[in-house]
């Protein structure tokens, strides 16, 4: 075996490995890759087994990520809850770790972090020498049973309940990726992220994924006589559909707007075909939002992320001190916080 390295912004090899390959997600385009690139300034590289003068058969996808606050390394892949190595053969796929793993001190790196999906690492990674890193809960709802039959596995009282009465208080949903949809749940996204101690992602980010994404992309927003209370970003590849961003005003919280949004999407991918529905990832220390999502999905997957040579430390009372400054910030600086501290975190 020989070991290859492209660029998959360049080489359309990628796009069409991406579009047949049974483990691709949303994750591995190129419209997701163009937006890391372009907000962040990633630079995407695949590793293959694949000789350059022939059909693209397997691939490893990175970003490069270089900070002079958190130091250089290779992510699989930042900002992304998963994403899962496309190669059909263990034997492939352990010859490029391999050979990454011998490639890292000659680089400038300081580790190599892998997030698959579907625990396909968890037999091979620990033999080369990468130790579990974060683990998150995954929730993944089945949309093959008739949609009636879907909403009847909800939770009774905290989505059932709460759907049928945001339908019947008045509550209207727009979608689309308008302007004054990125405005209003950019907005509500400042209000929440607030919440949480946390700046929000850069307005950048969403705006070149609106234009990298196209019709793959999706805002929704609810209403409640004309005021814009809740909001989602979804995404969809293939037969998946994908929850990604969430945000709502809580003074609302009682009307059930998010329950409502996340239906209203779910109807629609279901409709146009979707057998699947990715709630993403969820942080362990997070036990309302893994409550929230298992209401939904009740089989939650245990998602680990590998590194090489070890896992980077997460100095918890760091962001602790971090979270503090935050809550007294006020949202234009926590904002701008966000667009200048983005691009270390990967």
């Amino acid at each position: 075996m020989r070991f290859h390295q492209i660029d998959p912004l360049q080489d359309p090899r990628w796009s069409r490995l991406v579009q047949r390959h049974p483990k691709a997600s949303v994750f591995h385009t190129v419209g997701w890759l163009q937006a890391l690139q372009q907000t962040y300034g990633y630079r995407p590289v695949v590793f293959t087994t694949s000789p350059l003068n022939e059909e693209l058969e397997n691939g490893l996808l990175f970003c490069h990520v270089r900070s002079w606050l958190t130091g250089g390394r290779m992510v699989s892949l930042p900002f992304s809850d998963h994403c899962e190595p496309l190669f059909d053969s263990s034997q492939e796929l352990q010859f490029v770790m391999q050979y990454l793993q011998a490639d890292l001190q000659h680089r400038n790196w300081r580790y190599i972090e892998l997030r698959p999906a579907n625990g396909s690492l968890s037999s091979h990674a620990p033999k080369f020498g990468f130790q579990a890193d974060e683990r998150y809960c995954l929730h993944r709802m089945d949309l093959r049973p008739s949609l009636d039959d879907v909403f009847r596995s909800l939770h009774k009282d905290s989505a059932q309940r709460r759907i049928r009465h945001a339908k019947t208080s008045g509550m209207i949903c727009e979608c689309g990726r308008s302007s004054k949809l990125l405005k209003q749940f950019y907005e509500l996204l400042i209000l929440t992220r607030g919440r949480h101690h946390l700046p929000p992602q850069p307005l950048l980010w969403f705006r070149n994924l609106i234009a990298s994404m196209h019709d793959a992309l999706e805002i929704r927003v609810a209403y409640k006589d004309d005021v814009p209370i809740a909001a989602i970003l979804t995404l969809r590849f293939r037969d998946v559909a994908y929850y990604k961003y969430g945000c709502s005003n809580i003074r609302f919280k009682h009307l059930g707007a998010m329950p409502y949004l996340l239906w209203n999407a779910i109807e629609d991918a279901k409709t146009s075909g979707a057998l699947e529905f990715d709630l993403g990832r969820s942080d362990r220390d997070n036990p309302a939002l893994i409550s929230f999502k298992s209401h939904w999905a009740r089989s939650p997957l245990d998602l680990i992320y590998w590194a090489y040579p070890e896992p980077p430390s997460t100095n918890g009372w760091k962001m602790s001190l971090a979270k503090r400054i935050f809550a007294w910030m006020p949202d234009r600086l926590l904002a701008a916080t966000g667009r200048v501290i983005y691009r270390h975190i990967a």
